[in-house]
């Protein structure tokens, strides 16, 4: 079965202890992937069509965190990377953006790093 994201499952070497070094990382929801380079989203992707959506909130902006949500209605906070089950949470540079919740976290193929639309980032 092919990999919808077209990305790698992000999965460190079982011998390696250190801090992770790599630059490109993708958050994948139910219907979008949210690329990012070096903490900043530099492309937002629609699973269905494969496109590229040049408008999207996230672009330029840094994660705050994630957020779990409980069917019983509680919130949990996660200041750190957000993980599967999570919402990616926006606060900053922009209008609050909270995504659905994550399924994976990823690492882009080199292709599809190199495919990412050329944008200036915004201060």
């Amino acid at each position: 079965m092919k990999n919808e994201s077209n990305a790698a499952p992000q999965e460190a070497p079982a011998s390696y202890k250190g801090p992770d070094r790599r630059r490109h990382r993708v958050y994948v929801t139910r219907n979008t992937e949210y690329h990012f380079r070096d903490g900043f989203c530099v492309a937002v992707r629609d699973r269905r069509t494969g496109e590229f959506l040049h408008g999207h909130l996230a672009l330029h902006r840094r994660v705050e965190g994630g957020l779990k949500f409980f069917e019983q209605g509680g919130i949990a906070p996660n200041m750190g990377d957000p993980r599967p089950g999570e919402s990616i949470y926006f606060g900053s540079h922009g209008p609050e953006l909270v995504t659905s919740p994550l399924e994976t976290v990823e690492r882009p193929s080199k292709e599809m790093a190199g495919a990412y639309p050329s944008q200036t980032r915004k201060g």
